[in-house]
């Protein structure tokens, strides 16, 4: 995509209308993928390529539609955004999964104890049959597509459902995947939560979901009637730490961009800052310069400044604001004019923060940040610790004994040191949450390992010693179990 088709997608998004969500019955999707699976259980490693391959042409193939769709769904929102946050990861991931597929499908040799020799064990990889696919809003193409290119490298037939509160983005999902690939190898449905609710209920042999750490308990609680295992990635609220020695404008610029990019709409976007109680008044001088540097001043007509998804989301935001305002917070807003005529909500700083406030107790996900002072490292890893486990950590610092403290004393999805989000775009490295952020892992080599089942196999040679362990029970088992027992 170059740049006018960029400003074409730019330029197009105003007049066009989100289509109605429509979609096949929901029971007779799931027959037909359940039913693919059955006629053809353990696809090729060439199949499997095909099927990606199909999935990578259809991403390259349909960038401006892509980008117009989102662009519909959230009012305002760059397509470079969208080319670099979604389509971007999801080509690479792509690219990842096709460059490593052959060699993680085949059968790994593991030890044999030796009282079982010359017998031998090894470890296949199958399908787990049909994963469902519940996707959010935020980043509604890469966290739909990249979970079903996972999928299909482990060789699953997927049925998906992506959010309501991005419409036109779900109906081209569904008519694109519906194009591309035969009804029996994936099946897009759209719906409301009464649908989501149905879909987890399904037997499905996987469910991967992106969301809510409270929708995701109803996710698990439903998937638990059928012993369906899930990976759950949720949110929670991710901290980053500033230490007094580190480069102050450089962790400024990494922290406002995780709240810049998609408007703060991000499930691992830093959810508050700690910083040196000394350097505070410094660090919110720097925020501010920052976002001048980002936005120009502008927030409204900005078209680098994403909108918020839907005005119940705008007014969740600002009540969080006003929530924190009358228990005595102080607040700095960014920008001279009216961002909600646009669907946005202005960058704001929350100064004076507690826990009695909801903006510290609720995932923000939006372009508001807390600023928490602290007077020594260890006072903030506690700090930390007190609290749920977030599904990311930033921390800022060059002493690497300290960067090992913060890494070994603490627990979180996933970390990056001197940066922000970047650690989601890794394919080598997995992408998951821990505790109340969720379970499990996906991306990359642990993704193909969490939609496959490890068959673990025992070949029996013609000769063998374990006859010596049929009754009755001689003198020489007894050795044996002499010297192993003791």
């Amino acid at each position: 995509m170059d740049s006018d088709d960029v400003q074409h997608a730019a330029a197009e998004v105003e007049p066009l209308e989100a289509p109605e969500p429509t979609g096949p019955d929901l029971q007779a999707a799931f027959i037909a993928v359940r039913d693919g699976y059955a006629a053809e259980p353990m696809p090729t490693l060439a199949q499997r390529k095909a099927w990606l391959n199909r999935l990578l042409a259809m991403v390259r193939d349909n960038q401006v539609r892509i980008c117009e769709a989102v662009a519909r769904d959230f009012g305002t929102r760059s397509p470079v955004e969208t080319l670099g946050a979604e389509l971007m990861v999801v080509i690479t991931g792509i690219q990842h999964l096709l460059a490593h597929l052959g060699g993680w499908m085949e059968p790994e040799r593991r030890q044999t104890g030796a009282l079982f020799a010359p017998a031998w064990s090894e470890v296949r990889y199958q399908p787990k049959g049909v994963v469902g696919v519940i996707s959010p809003w935020n980043y509604p193409v890469h966290l739909a597509l990249t979970p079903i290119a996972t999928a299909f490298a482990a060789g699953n037939r997927v049925l998906l459902k992506p959010s309501e509160l991005s419409p036109a983005t779900s109906a081209l999902l569904q008519e694109l995947l519906h194009g591309a690939f035969p009804k029996d190898l994936i099946q897009v449905v759209t719906g409301g939560p009464e649908v989501g609710q149905a879909f987890a209920s399904l037997p499905l042999n996987h469910i991967v979901f992106t969301g809510s750490t409270a929708v995701g308990r109803h996710v698990m609680r439903a998937a638990a009637e059928n012993l369906t295992p899930v990976t759950l990635e949720l949110g929670g609220k991710s901290p980053a730490i500033v230490h007094r020695k580190a480069d102050l404008k450089h962790a400024v610029q990494r922290i406002v961009f995780a709240k810049v990019l998609n408007a703060g709409q991000t499930c691992i976007a830093v959810d508050y800052a700690m910083v040196p109680r000394e350097l505070e008044g410094r660090f919110v001088e720097l925020v501010n310069a920052q976002l001048d540097a980002f936005l120009g001043g502008r927030v409204a007509d900005n078209p680098d400044f994403t909108s918020i998804i839907t005005d119940r989301h705008r007014a969740r935001l600002e009540q969080l604001v006003a929530d924190a305002v009358a228990k005595g917070a102080r607040i700095t807003r960014y920008g001279s004019d009216d961002p909600a005529s646009a669907g946005k909500v202005a960058p704001t700083i929350l100064q004076g923060v507690d826990d009695t406030m909801d903006v510290m107790r609720e995932e923000i996900f939006g372009p508001l940040l807390p600023v928490v002072p602290y007077d020594t490292l260890e006072q903030a890893l506690a700090w930390v610790n007190a609290r749920p486990r977030p599904l990311a950590l930033y921390y800022f610092d060059r002493d690497e004994r300290r960067i090992d403290q913060v890494l070994t004393g603490t627990h979180a999805g996933g970390v990056c040191v001197n940066d922000t989000l970047l650690h989601g775009a890794q394919e080598d490295i997995p992408f998951g949450g821990v505790g109340e952020s969720g379970m499990g892992a996906y991306h990359g080599r642990e993704g193909f390992l969490s939609l496959s089942h490890a068959k673990a196999v025992f070949h029996q040679r013609r000769i063998r010693l374990t006859w010596l362990f049929n009754p009755p029970y001689g003198q020489a088992v007894r050795t044996i179990l002499k010297a192993v027992v003791g």
